[in-house]
């Protein structure tokens, strides 16, 4: 009796632990919930981004709903601290004036918290042309020369998709983090470099009688600081903390962000024992216990959302079944500053997988599959042929299987691209899930996209201006030069430009080599052509604001070689 008795305790002990270790365990699935945003809690949403000046405290002051990112003024004795300076200079403006109101006071210094667009490129308004000193992390520099020489033209076009840039007012609730992306083809953007960089954990600075400590804390960027004011209890967060649950990943395109990193930041910033939040997006936050819990509640979220993943990862899940089945606890979900107004689990979860694992599922079928095209074409066999597999798409539209009408439709516009009614169909299916969105992301992508597959959208890209070009370094520019080559018209090139500009000094060589193009910081022994001219004239070249016939003709670029092989060389980076 006593060893049955034993044995029963045993086994229920062994049932319990199953229960708890296991995914598809009773108490998972008691304990966790899919918690869905509507469309109609983003809309209420907006009511967070309503556009006005908030004092904070004394001598601190936050710009919200002027653009996608806060802008923050920090008043000291004799002069004012600016901390992120919005998207472009028709965001800044305003910002600008309504920080007037408040004080006269020179601008002494701007500091970014990070390299995203929405918080550098209105620097110009601030500074006004004079030796204003921008402080950031030494990573920023980086970052902006990596993403204006690599990925800008997709990561742009992308972004005007997922912030719904081009939208109409009554297709554009908000962009999840702040009411509007004021950047555009139509927009100009004013961008000062940081001189005031910093590598380490920690920058103690006082300026203008206020004293900042400006420390490194990793989250939707490498570069991102926080700004803490031990004086007044004050800690600046950057885009560690916005009132939504966290972009782990963007669907504009990103490198792997560190997701264990950003708990970090956030365990840094809970240290702090904080009276005022500032978050860079969405509204300040007051008191020690709230800010603690609703610190907390972020980097628990952030950690759950990694250990599930990769708890599913070693059972061997794929990032599709991760999708499914990962989910925030009841107790976390549905909080309001986790509510998936800008990132999503989801999103989170196959971008965990990827940073950890890579692009491959562990299904031998992926390892080589079919084409695009091929899949489409064995697709539309199955049905009947295209006739029938555009029948089904009618049929799916007609029903509200909205989905499966995009994977229908995308099937069909691989056979045939410029399909009428594949269009058509699509368009009117992406309309009806953008109205179904909670998350505002996916809202304005869907919404592009129907624009787009409609006709009426071309995305463009951004004016640069002349004294932004000048500022692009000339290594950044160079480092984008190799992921422009076309192979090919260069598969049976074997050609050495070297470029010399007496202005600065600089030199760097191009060997196109069958397919590659090889950058150096340096003049090469051996050339082909060589290029003069002095860096400022090049930049402008570079970005398509000066004529480079013309620069020719003035004298202002030497060759030697021959113009028709420089012309020739150049056109080999090109589509």
């Amino acid at each position: 009796m006593k060893t049955n008795m034993g044995r029963k305790t045993a086994l229920f002990i062994i049932y319990v632990a199953a229960c708890v270790l296991t995914v598809s365990g009773c108490s998972w699935k008691k304990t966790v919930t899919a918690a869905k945003v509507d469309n109609k809690e983003l809309t209420g949403h907006t009511a967070e981004f309503k556009q006005e000046i908030i004092k904070v405290t004394d001598g601190v002051y936050v710009a919200i709903g002027y653009g996608l990112a806060n802008s923050i003024l920090l008043e000291g004795q004799d002069g004012v601290v600016i901390v992120d300076v919005m998207e472009s200079v028709e965001a800044a403006i305003p910002v600008k004036k309504a920080f007037d109101n408040i004080t006269l006071k020179p601008v002494k210094a701007i500091i970014y918290t990070h390299y995203h667009a929405d918080h550098v490129f209105g620097a110009g308004v601030f500074t006004e042309n004079k030796n204003i000193d921008v402080y950031s992390h030494k990573k920023t520099l980086d970052e902006l020369d990596r993403v204006t020489a690599i990925t800008q033209e997709i990561t742009y076009k992308r972004a005007m998709r997922m912030f719904g840039t081009f939208l109409k007012n009554d297709e554009l609730e908000n962009c999840g983090i702040g009411p509007f992306l004021k950047f555009n083809d139509k927009t100009t953007m004013s961008y000062v470099r940081p001189n005031k960089t910093f590598s380490g954990e920690t920058l103690k600075v006082s300026i203008a009688g206020i004293n900042l400590e400006l420390i490194h804390a990793p989250g939707e960027t490498d570069d991102q600081i926080v700004v803490w004011m031990p004086d007044k209890k004050v800690l600046i967060a950057a885009d560690d903390y916005y009132k939504s649950f966290p972009n782990l990943y963007t669907i504009r395109g990103t490198s792997y962000r560190d997701v264990l990193a950003w708990v970090r930041s956030l365990d840094k910033m809970l240290l702090l024992k904080a009276e005022y939040l500032v978050p860079c997006h969405s509204r300040p936050i007051t008191g020690l216990n709230t800010i603690d819990t609703i610190l907390t509640d972020y980097r628990d979220a952030i950690q759950f959302v990694h250990d599930q993943t990769i708890r599913g990862i070693n059972r061997g899940l794929t990032p599709d079944e991760l999708a499914e089945t990962v989910k925030l606890p009841r107790h976390l979900a549905e909080k309001p500053y986790l509510r998936e107004y800008y990132g999503t689990v989801a999103w989170s979860v196959r971008n965990i997988y990827n940073g950890y694992l890579g692009w491959f599922s562990g299904n031998s079928t992926d390892l080589n599959p079919l084409t695009l095209k091929e899949r489409a074409e064995r697709f539309a066999k199955l049905a009947g042929g295209n006739k029938e597999l555009l029948e089904h798409a009618r049929k799916a539209s007609a029903e509200q299987d909205h989905q499966w009408v995009l994977e229908l439709t995308d099937k069909l516009l691989q056979i045939t691209p410029d399909m009428s009614e594949a269009l058509e169909l699509k368009a009117l299916s992406l309309r009806a899930l953008a109205l179904q969105q909670g998350n505002a992301n996916a809202r304005n992508y869907y919404f592009s996209q129907a624009h787009e597959a409609e006709g009426r959208l071309k995305l463009t890209q951004a004016k640069i201006d002349a004294d932004l070009a000048h500022r692009i370094p000339l290594a950044a520019i160079f480092a984008g030069m190799s992921v422009k080559l076309n192979p090919e018209k260069s598969v049976d090139i074997d050609k050495v430009a070297g470029f010399y500009f007496p202005d600065t000094k600089e030199a760097f060589t191009v060997h196109v080599r069958c397919g590659v193009a090889i950058v150096e910081p340096r003049f090469p022994e051996k050339a082909d052509i060589t290029v003069t001219v002095n860096s400022h004239i090049w930049k402008e070249i570079a970005t398509r604001l000066a004529n480079p016939a013309v620069a020719l003709a003035k004298g202002d670029v030497k060759i030697e070689g021959g113009i028709i092989n420089m012309v020739n060389f150049l056109g080999l980076f090109s589509d």
